[in-house]
């Protein structure tokens, strides 16, 4: 169960990080992340801290194809954490 949050914990800190750095090359019209890099990310566990960075950076929620696909990763994610920590 420890291993498990713990996992959590850092592919959520991760996933804030990588949409912080998008967000960057975004706004620097830099080479940005693949948007299936970021859903990946999401989909492995990261869904909450991709959420919470969309947010704070005000990244991708604009765009409706790819909040689509995040909400449904981000339900898929949260059903698969229940189910894993029941």
């Amino acid at each position: 169960m420890k291993v498990i949050i713990l996992y959590l914990i850092i592919i959520n800190g991760i996933n804030f990080v990588v949409f912080g750095i998008d967000k960057f090359l975004a706004i620097k019209s830099k080479r940005r992340v693949p948007e299936k890099d970021l859903l990946v990310l999401s989909f492995l566990g990261g869904a909450v801290g991709g959420l919470l960075a969309m947010l704070m950076f005000k990244h991708k929620v604009a765009k409706g194809s790819f909040l689509f696909k995040f909400l449904f990763v981000l339900v898929a994610t949260v059903f698969i954490i229940y189910f894993l920590l029941k």
